[in-house]
């Protein structure tokens, strides 16, 4: 069974660096992995554009602001490291807002598993929710998004995968094996499947008997479409399952040729009581 050897985690921020690290540092002593730390120096003010005939010192000035905050975040992120008892490594780069996509690209691309903070909420920006796109939808890996980093991490015992016979959601599942495979359950969560399509008198049944031969504990939940919102339906079910890991596959769609996060996944990762694992 294959297993996470390469982790990869971006900081573009200080808010939360120490509690990220430290819970990215224990999925590594975890999988006996290498843990990479990328420290983003994002230039937000080039995205924005500077009116015709501006000075070029007023471009210089916001690459060394960039620049100073990568080297600060690269600095800070070493201190920690050094307590762990992991391999590891840092990187540091400087960015535009639109230049984001194809550095976390490259680096997620080579990576098997990104380990990143919840994009929204106190403390983070447009960076975070492009780092979180870039890595799926630009590098094609899966990630694991922490909703509260620092804390002690779960063992992700009880694990809720949610089917919807999406090539995504596969992925999902295929990515998340070592993970299943070590949980005491899986519930495959299925809601309001169709009554036309391969599965239809036995909604995730090929899914599951894939899992079993993986040695996965896994069974099956078929949920109504009880509340409007997918994400609400979900929510309430993990806790119902005490769930400690929600796998889902991540949704988008293309505007302007940047992918963008879709409806479900962006309303879970708002609001989650869990860890969220999501593949594209």
């Amino acid at each position: 069974m294959m297993s996470y050897k390469s982790l990869v985690t971006f900081i573009a921020g200080e808010t939360g660096l120490a509690a990220l690290l430290h819970s990215a540092a224990e999925l590594a002593q975890r999988f006996d992995a290498h843990l990479e730390v990328c420290c983003l120096g994002v230039d937000t003010t080039q995205s924005m554009g500077f009116y015709a005939g501006a000075p070029a010192i007023i471009y210089q000035d916001s690459i060394d602001a960039a620049k100073a905050t990568a080297d600060t975040l690269q600095d800070k992120a070493r201190d920690v490291l050094r307590s762990c008892d992991i391999r590891w490594s840092t990187d540091s780069a400087v960015l535009s807002l639109g230049g984001i996509a194809s550095y976390v690209g490259l680096k997620a691309r080579f990576s098997d598993l990104v380990v990143l903070p919840l994009p929204y909420g106190a403390g983070r920006g447009p960076q975070d929710e492009v780092i979180v796109e870039s890595a799926l939808f630009e590098g094609d890996a899966p990630v694991l998004v922490l909703p509260k980093p620092g804390a002690k991490l779960p063992d992700f015992n009880k694990v809720v995968l949610a089917w919807n016979q999406s090539d995504e959601a596969l992925h999902a599942a295929r990515a998340a094996l070592p993970i299943m495979t070590q949980a005491d359950l899986v519930n495959m969560v299925i809601i309001d499947p169709p009554s036309h399509g391969a599965e239809r008198s036995d909604p995730g049944g090929l899914l599951a008997q894939m899992l079993v031969r993986h040695g996965v504990q896994a069974d099956v939940s078929v949920l109504a479409r009880a509340l409007p919102r997918t994400s609400d339906i979900l929510r309430r079910h993990l806790q119902d399952q005490s769930a400690d890991l929600l796998v889902m596959g991540a949704y988008g769609r293309s505007r302007l040729r940047e992918a963008i996060l879709g409806g479900a996944t962006r309303d879970m990762l708002e609001d989650t009581p869990c860890a969220v694992f999501l593949a594209h």
